[in-house]
């Protein structure tokens, strides 16, 4: 009798703005086997949607990317991470302002700080303002409501997917194309 083993994933967590522009992309990259809209880095328990967006929870709009490291790296994701928001932009992302709307990243483990310190390190001379993404460690992850959830992929119509999204669609394909699904 042969077993099949099931490949080794990892988890990383990312706030870059809108949380519906980062699944979006993460989703069509290969070895993302899942991405999951939330919240994350406040203080209140079960944050909803409606509670976040007031910005008085603390809480980031984030993405949990599930991966396969044989096939995407952590730092391949950051990679990716870097193109798909302005992480000079503090506390905004376009027309969402608020700090729900921050450039984080949340490390499970110190090897993810490391990377992710590395990470903005390398990308910096890139920019011609500072970073300010916060390098943070992950605390309690919430899942966002249903409806947000592939938020892209179910509306790719409306106009928010056509304006804010699509453009950073089109970019991923530009820069990362060997990288898609």
């Amino acid at each position: 009798m042969t077993t099949t083993q099931e490949p080794k994933t990892e988890t990383a967590t990312l706030a870059g703005g809108c949380f519906w522009c980062l699944d979006a992309a993460y989703t069509q990259l290969k070895g993302v086997k899942r991405v999951v809209s939330g919240y994350t880095g406040g203080k209140h328990p079960n944050p909803t949607y409606d509670q976040v967006v007031t910005g008085v929870t603390g809480h980031a709009e984030a993405v949990q990317i599930t991966y396969d490291p044989a096939i995407i790296t952590y730092r391949d994701l950051l990679e990716v991470f870097w193109i798909l928001h302005d992480p000079t932009s503090l506390n905004r992302q376009g027309y969402d302002v608020g700090t729900q709307y921050r450039s984080a990243i949340f490390y499970a483990d110190k090897g993810q700080q490391e990377i992710a310190k590395s990470s903005i390190e390398r990308v910096a001379p890139l920019w011609q303002k500072p970073i300010v993404t916060e390098v943070v460690p992950l605390g309690t992850f919430y899942p966002a409501e249903a409806f947000h959830q592939h938020y892209f992929a179910k509306n790719p119509h409306q106009a928010y997917c056509q304006v804010v999204i699509n453009p950073k669609l089109t970019k991923l394909r530009r820069r990362f194309s060997e990288r898609l699904i």
